[in-house]
């Protein structure tokens, strides 16, 4: 059986933890974001007096930290070479890790665009900026303006990597829910 492998991507606070965990209630097989717990693992033993926007501005490594945020997100892609499933949905993708770099200015090596052109999704759902949802918090340290510009950034690295979002419009979950499950159940 071949799975199809669908990132839901965007910017911090868009809803994409809440869809992600609403598919996987009705049954989807899902990948869960694994920035939230190296972020609060970064945080560990450190006073975060301003907002920080970044968490390259507090951990030791900055290349270690995306490194291992790659290897995590690649290390899900092929995981789901051995589920026997008809669609696998990711919290977020590989090339979100080239989006937040851009965004933040920061080297990218080679091997990153190399690890998103050979590990390839079949789909993108990109979640926009929602302003009425936003919040921020311990893990989550944009304000809504950089949210709108990493949203930016990441539908701009997808399509240059030969992708093209497809927008999940505003709604409640379960309408975003039905959203996602038409779209899947129209395109295969």
């Amino acid at each position: 059986m071949k799975n199809k492998r669908i990132v839901v991507t965007g910017g911090p606070g868009t809803g994409k933890t809440v869809l992600i965990s609403s598919l996987e209630e009705h049954g989807f097989h899902c990948f869960h974001e694994v920035i939230r717990t190296m972020t609060l693992d970064a945080l560990d033993g450190k006073e975060v007096v301003d907002q920080l926007v970044n968490p390259i501005d507090f951990v030791d490594d900055a290349k270690s930290f995306n490194d291992q945020l790659i290897h995590a997100r690649l290390k899900h892609f092929k995981e789901g070479e051995i589920i026997q499933r008809p669609h696998l949905f990711y919290d977020r993708g590989l090339p979100d890790v080239i989006a937040y770099m851009n965004y933040f200015k920061q080297p990218i090596e080679p091997y990153y665009s190399d690890l998103c052109s050979l590990h390839r999704y079949d789909e993108v759902l990109i979640l926009p900026p929602w302003e009425d949802i936003y919040v921020q918090d311990n893990e989550r340290m944009e304000n809504f303006e950089q949210a709108c510009g990493i949203h930016a950034h990441l539908d701009q690295t997808y399509t240059a990597l030969g992708y093209q979002p497809i927008e999940v419009p505003f709604g409640t979950i379960e309408e975003r829910l039905q959203f996602v499950i038409d779209h899947i159940e129209k395109t295969g």
